[in-house]
């Protein structure tokens, strides 16, 4: 049960931050997104408004399995608690931009929510949400250090147990790889959306 909490939180956190995209899809296909690209504003801007809107929402939703802690038999310690959310807001915002960056090459929901499985769902369970990232054979051990989830998933065992023993890499790690990779997908997310005519 303890090294599977943490994966249940990166699950939500992925699964709503990823799909929150979608709404650009919509945008796109309703012709909203033309307005909102010929705003005198910058196209950064946009995609952290529409990252920062994904954040809260999964962020919201993985507050409210923490609820269910105590029923599990799980203890957490009140200095735990805002420690946990925090570390779900900066996983929830590096994959909210990961699917901002994503929405931006697709113009219809269907061929967003098609491809979306084939990235899913190796994200998930190549995180380390489910078992070991030390257990799993060298080709998917050196997958699993290029997914941000997988730092997440890492960040949130230390957080909730702060136990190193189920833990995969340092804390200063996982925290670092989700702050670079937020940055860097902000600014590749505007990068396309400046490129958009």
């Amino acid at each position: 049960m303890q090294f599977i909490f943490p994966g249940i939180l990166g699950m939500t956190i992925l699964f709503n931050s990823i799909f929150s995209s979608i709404s650009i899809i919509w945008d796109k296909e309703f012709g909203l997104m033309k307005e909102i690209l010929v705003a005198p504003i910058s196209r950064f801007s946009i995609v952290i408004g529409k990252a920062l809107s994904g954040t809260i929402i999964s962020v919201i939703q993985a507050a409210m399995i923490l609820l269910f802690f105590p029923f599990l038999g799980i203890k957490l310690s009140i200095l735990s608690i805002p420690y946990t959310i925090a570390i779900c807001f900066l996983l929830a915002f590096c994959i909210s931009a990961l699917g901002i960056i994503l929405a931006a090459f697709f113009e219809s929901m269907e061929s967003f929510s098609a491809i979306m499985n084939f990235i899913v769902m190796p994200m998930f369970f190549l995180s380390g949400a489910m078992y070991p990232v030390k257990d799993l054979p060298d080709i998917l051990r050196w997958i699993t250090k290029v997914n941000p989830l997988t730092f997440g998933v890492d960040a949130l065992k230390h957080s909730i147990f702060r136990n190193a023993i189920i833990a995969d890499f340092p804390l200063i790690v996982d925290l670092s790889v989700l702050i670079i990779s937020s940055i860097v997908f902000v600014a590749a997310a505007g990068f396309f959306f400046e490129k958009r005519k």
